[in-house]
C-alpha cells in the first residue's frame, strides 16, 4: 500500500510539472505578456529534455533491416504533424512538422541536411531555401525588360512552399532486435517532407503521389532537443502538450512501407509490384507483419 502511494505521488508531481512548463505562469500572470514567462524557482526546476537514447554495442544487434515509409497527412491521426497550416493567430510555440524544420534551417539550428536518404550530399541553406520558392516573370515584366526597362516588382511572381502544400513526410528508420535487452526496437534516422515540385505546384494534383518529391532530408538524431522544443496540441489534455520528438519516437501515426533494405539495391515496392495500389498496400502490410513476426519467432523453441 505504501508502494501505490508513493507511486501515485511520483506521477501527480510529473503531472503538475508538465502542467507548468506547457502553460507557464498562466494563472498567475497580470498581464498577457507575463504568460509563459517562468520564474526562477520554475527554471531551476525545469530539466526536461528528450529522452536519451541508450548506447548500442554493434555485437549486441542480433538482427536488423531498414525500411522507408511514408506518412501521408491526410490521416486524421497524422493531423498533428500537419496544423497548424496557418501560424498568423497562433502561439510561437505552435508550429506544423515542416514549419518547425524550415525555422530550424533558417535559423541555421539545423545543419544536417542531405539531399537524399543516403546522407551522403549535404545541402547548404541557400540550396534548400532555392528549392522552396519559384519566381515567374509576368508577361508586363517582360515586356518591360524587352523595352530595356528595369522589372517592376508588382510584374514579378514569387511562390513559396507553405506548410499547407506539404503531402506527407518520408520516414527512414531502422528495425533491430536487441540481443540485451531481447526484444524488438526501432531508431528513426531521417525525415523529409513532401511536396509537389515548387515550379510546378499549381499544376499538381494533391495526391498524386508520382508527382511528389522530396525536399531535403533531415538527420533525425542530431534535432532531437528542437523537436522536442515545439509542443504539439492534444486532444486529450491542452494542459499536457506532446512533443515531435515524443510522437516520432513513440510511433504515434500511421505510415505505409514504400521501401525496404534488399538485394535488389533496395528497390521501392512500385518497383516490382506495378499498376495496383491495393497489391502494393498489401506488399508494405506483409513486410510490416515480416518485422513482428520475427520478434515473435525469436521466442520459439
Amino acid at each position: 500500500m505504501k508502494l501505490n502511494k508513493g507511486l501515485l505521488i511520483v506521477v501527480l508531481v510529473l503531472l503538475m510539472s508538465n502542467l507548468v512548463n506547457a502553460q507557464a505562469n498562466l494563472l498567475n500572470a497580470t498581464i498577457p505578456e507575463e504568460i509563459g514567462v517562468k520564474s526562477d524557482e520554475q527554471m531551476a526546476a525545469d530539466n526536461d529534455g528528450p529522452l536519451p537514447y541508450g548506447y548500442i554495442d554493434d555485437r549486441d544487434i542480433l538482427w536488423s533491416k531498414m525500411v522507408w515509409e511514408y506518412i501521408d497527412l491526410n490521416e486524421k491521426i497524422n493531423l498533428p504533424f500537419y496544423y497548424p497550416a496557418d501560424t498568423s493567430n497562433i502561439d510561437s510555440n505552435r508550429r506544423s512538422l515542416y514549419d518547425t524544420l524550415l525555422r530550424g534551417i533558417r535559423n541555421e539550428e539545423i545543419v544536417d541536411v542531405y539531399d537524399d536518404s543516403y546522407f551522403t550530399d549535404r545541402l547548404t541553406k541557400k540550396e534548400i531555401l532555392a528549392r522552396l520558392t519559384k519566381i515567374d516573370t509576368l508577361d508586363e515584366g517582360i515586356e518591360q525588360m524587352n523595352f530595356g526597362e528595369q522589372i517592376s516588382e508588382e510584374f514579378i511572381d514569387q511562390r513559396d512552399i507553405q506548410s499547407a502544400d506539404i503531402e506527407g513526410f518520408r520516414i527512414k528508420g531502422l528495425y533491430y532486435f536487441d540481443k540485451r535487452q531481447g526484444e524488438l526496437k526501432y531508431r528513426l534516422l531521417g525525415v523529409a517532407p513532401v511536396s509537389p515540385d515548387v515550379n510546378f505546384i499549381d499544376e499538381i494534383e494533391s495526391g498524386d503521389l508520382s508527382e511528389m518529391v522530396d525536399m531535403f532530408w533531415v538527420w533525425y538524431p542530431g534535432i532531437r532537443d528542437i523537436m522536442h522544443e515545439m509542443k504539439v496540441f492534444n486532444n486529450k489534455n491542452s494542459a499536457y502538450p506532446l512533443s515531435f520528438d515524443l510522437l516520432l519516437n513513440a510511433r504515434r501515426f500511421n505510415s505505409i512501407i514504400y521501401r525496404e533494405e534488399n538485394v535488389y539495391g533496395n528497390r521501392k515496392v512500385t518497383e516490382y509490384i506495378k499498376a495496383n495500389s491495393l497489391f502494393q498496400v498489401i506488399e508494405s502490410q506483409k513486410i510490416k507483419e515480416s518485422i513482428r513476426d520475427y520478434e515473435l519467432d525469436m521466442w520459439n523453441y
